[in-house]
């Protein structure tokens, strides 16, 4: 006798609200997936009301003896039942006779596969087959049917979400590269202001110098023609004549180093402020990784250590305002790290900065225990430890490799910065979205998830370089920049 049981089952399509509620990531089993199955030993009929009850049942899973053995599409067998005699020849036979004749091949996916990505394999199939559900495999014994229309729609939504999120995340560069743009033109104005000022400062300090030497030989030349004066002796015991004759001299050496690290402040202002550089320019690498570290001096000064191992380098061609940020993201970044482990006993947090010129640009992962000895403060620079590792951490590489950079510069050298700290390190799960747009990890408010996507952009992008990430949870965290010598 025929089993009804699940001929009548209510089908629910997918809503516009569950489609609403689909990502970049949504997978097949979010969408309506169908599991009415039949028995090869079943009649054909039963498909038939199965059909008939279900209007949206885009077909029927086939089985032997409980297993899988395939489906047939309601367009399929509307095809062979609406041929001459077939009525008779499939609703009064088992299932398996139509199945002979109706099988086709299918397309099996995992429940856990990306929307897009199978709506892009179902669309390479060919035209005879370019309408049939897909099958759904959901536990090892478990097959459903979609209906490929509903891919296709859940595809359309997911392509319109990611277009608005493009549009989103392209509209807050712009913002923030405007606002970059309009803080570099202030802080160079404001720095051109102060410069006035300073150099008048520093410049007339050294004829205050003198000029209170001459005052000074001038006085003791007075005492000694006028000779002993008890009023002229109350009077310098009234103004501590003695201390002013030594605090006089300390005065003008602190006005004069004041003066000059306010020079060197309005220096690295304006150096920085080159954010919208539009041409290519000589720049010492040096130069702008001490500008940096005199802006963020702030907050380096509370207990940090930064280390300075820089090579011979020569002046390199490169919007030296641009690569200012990246070491200032980057750094700062570091400082932030340390500072969630800075409390702990015994702890001395440390930033290393290193520079370098090499043959190849091909990055390497940094060992672990290479990275426990800069941790201890053995004094050996990762970088020369690095040459003699031979067992790779799971460290990954973040690094998106330019081949315009390496078809012009395959005979040429490169300039490595690598800018390492000694801080917790960073899982490898955060480490694969690393320079993703608007990804942080940081609180609310806190950040924004544009600087290392705008550190990326700048280095691989304006320079056409390489950014590498070093990373092992609990021992500490390596950026690599490379920057092609052309």
């Amino acid at each position: 006798m025929l089993n009804t049981s699940c001929v009548e089952r209510p089908v629910q399509p997918i809503s516009e609200a569950d489609l609403g509620e689909l990502c970049l990531d949504s997978t097949l089993q979010q969408l309506s997936l169908y599991d009415f199955q039949v028995e090869a030993t079943d009649w054909g009929m039963r498909i038939s009301q199965m059909l008939e009850a279900n209007p949206l049942l885009p077909g029927v899973i086939v089985t032997h003896q409980g297993e899988f053995a395939g489906m047939i599409s309601r367009r399929r067998f509307l095809e062979f039942i609406s041929r001459p005699f077939g009525r008779e020849l499939f609703l009064k036979r088992p299932v398996r006779a139509l199945y002979r004749f109706a099988q086709t091949e299918t397309l099996i996916f995992p429940s856990n596969t990306l929307i897009v990505d199978a709506a892009r394999k179902s669309l390479l199939r060919s035209k005879e087959l370019l309408y049939e559900p897909i099958v759904v495999q959901v536990s090892p014994q478990t097959y459903s049917l979609l209906d490929v229309h509903e891919v296709l729609v859940a595809q359309s939504n997911i392509h319109e979400l990611a277009t608005k999120l493009l549009r989103q995340q392209t509209q807050s560069q712009l913002i923030q590269t405007e606002k970059l743009a309009s803080l570099g033109q202030m802080v160079a104005g404001v720095a051109h202001e102060i410069r006035n000022p300073v150099t008048c400062i520093s410049g007339n300090i050294g004829f205050l110098s003198n000029y209170s030497k001459d005052i000074m030989e001038l006085l003791s030349a007075y005492e000694e023609i006028v000779g002993d004066s008890e009023k002229i002796d109350q009077l310098k015991k009234h103004i501590e004549f003695d201390f002013l004759q030594e605090d006089w001299v300390e005065i003008l050496k602190s006005m004069k180093v004041s003066s000059q690290r306010l020079t060197e402040l309005v220096t690295s202002l304006h150096t920085f402020s080159h954010m919208d550089e539009a041409h290519l320019k000589q720049a010492n690498i040096h130069e702008c990784i001490d500008s940096t570290l005199l802006i963020m001096k702030n907050r380096l000064k509370y207990g940090f250590k930064v280390v300075k191992n820089y090579g011979d380098l020569p002046l390199v061609k490169c919007y030296s305002g641009q690569l200012s940020q990246v070491f200032m993201n980057i750094i700062s970044n570091a400082i932030d790290a340390l500072e969630e482990v800075k409390a702990e006993q015994g702890f001395m947090p440390a930033i290393t900065i290193e520079t370098e010129v090499i043959d190849s640009c091909d990055g390497d992962c940094v060992n672990s225990e290479l990275i426990q000895n800069y941790v201890r403060g053995d004094g050996v620079p990762p970088r020369k430890l690095r040459q003699n590792a031979k067992q790779l951490s799971s460290a990954s590489q973040n690094g998106d490799f330019c081949p315009e950079a390496a078809e012009t510069n395959q005979n040429n050298a490169w300039i490595a910065i690598r800018i390492a700290d000694n801080g917790p390190g960073i899982p490898p799960e955060i480490q694969r979205r690393i320079f993703e747009t608007f990804f942080t990890t940081k609180p609310a408010g806190k950040g924004t998830g544009l600087g290392l996507a705008i550190t990326h952009q700048i280095v691989t992008e304006k320079h056409k370089g390489k950014l590498n990430l070093h990373s092992t949870p609990g021992t500490g965290t390596e950026f690599e920049i490379l920057l092609p010598l052309t």
